[in-house]
């Protein structure tokens, strides 16, 4: 499959324009622009909680504009997984999602030939906006899983805070997925993913993304559900559907038919994506910056769940029971992460312009 790359890029004047967006995606995995919460706002008061509430699991609202109920927690380790980035308190999600990334970690060992997962951000214990990192992951049913495979040793806490992360793209090219780190494994690990029912989407770096339709020579039923979307170069994440009975929560509208090796996936390989913000016009006002999602802003469920009562501890909400809580600990972050502290952000460098979510 040929995008014109070369044709598309001359819109640009030089090419080394393309290799020097290339680079800056490739160190896409940084820390979203942290600055400090307003009163009142809702990534202020979620990031803030640190246990779920009581209770039946309910992801209430959208994926990006919600609130959850019963979280229950990841172990911290299992025999083919292990949690990362331990300190921000983000390995919370609703159980369906806990357990499906429980059944990846096996079912990956067993047929994928990965030796097991590291799993990144889930979701904050009552989910809501988080204070850096993510627009999405708010109701308990996203996940991040890096393309890095897990070790065959249990990592400490330190480690798994300051483990840097694995581009899968050649550094100074654009949009190319680099030979020397990617793996047919990690194409099955993808494929894997996709074919359970109850996974919706997987967000992938475009890149990505056109190495799986150019090369997968599987059954491609599933091949559709791989989005193509900013950053996602070291990691990929697993969007499920609203559990049955959820009546609180807001579906997303179903992926199109077809593998997505179309024009959809063309687009990205052309300037249009990666165009900078039109200057505004002579005399014209300055926009406003932004509002900040306020808890008003979300379903009115929203703060009712900020007030309900809190589970004993970590580990009775921990999934499978609290022996199954490990005693690996890490000492709960002072402050809100910097902005240099290597999140996984949803969306990496990008255009004002940036596409709604897919």
């Amino acid at each position: 499959m040929a995008f014109g790359f070369s044709q598309a890029f001359r819109t640009f004047g030089k090419l080394t324009l393309a290799g020097a967006i290339g680079a800056s995606l490739a160190a896409g995995d940084v820390g979203a622009q942290q600055n400090t919460p307003s009163p009142g706002s809702a990534k202020g008061q979620f990031g803030a909680v640190g246990l779920p509430t009581q209770g039946p699991a309910q992801p209430i609202g959208f994926y990006a504009k919600g609130c959850m109920t019963g979280a229950v927690a990841l172990p911290t380790d299992g025999p083919t997984w292990q949690a990362m980035r331990l300190s921000r308190n983000r390995r919370w999600g609703n159980p369906a999602m806990i357990a499906l990334l429980e059944r990846l970690s096996q079912d990956g060992a067993k047929y994928a030939g990965w030796p097991g997962i590291l799993v990144g951000d889930i979701a904050q214990p009552r989910g809501g906006p988080m204070l850096n990192g993510h627009a999405s992951h708010q109701i308990g049913l996203d996940a991040d899983i890096w393309f890095t495979p897990m070790p065959t040793r249990r990592m400490t806490a330190e480690e798994r805070q300051d483990m840097p992360f694995t581009t899968m793209l050649q550094k100074g090219k654009f949009l190319t997925v680099d030979p020397k780190v990617w793996t047919q494994s990690h194409a099955r690990l993808l494929m894997l993913a996709a074919s359970y029912p109850e996974v919706e989407r997987i967000f992938v770096n475009p890149a990505i993304k056109k190495k799986m339709c150019d090369t997968w020579t599987g059954d491609r039923t599933n091949l559709g559900k791989l989005r193509p979307e900013y950053g996602h170069d070291s990691h990929f994440h697993i969007r499920i559907k609203c559990p049955p009975g959820a009546k609180g929560c807001t579906p997303q509208a179903p992926v199109v038919a077809g593998d997505g090796c179309d024009k959809s996936l063309a687009w990205w390989f052309t300037p249009a994506p990666w165009a900078p913000p039109k200057p505004p016009k002579p005399g014209a006002k300055p926009p406003k910056p932004p509002r900040e999602m306020m808890v008003s802003d979300l379903p009115k469920a929203c703060a009712a769940v900020l007030d309900a009562a809190s589970v004993a501890s970590m580990q009775a909400a921990t999934y499978g029971g609290s022996s199954a809580a490990s005693a690996l600990t890490a000492a709960p972050a002072a402050a809100p992460a910097a902005a240099d502290d290597g999140a996984l952000p949803d969306v990496g460098p990008v255009p004002n312009d940036k596409p709604a979510i897919q």
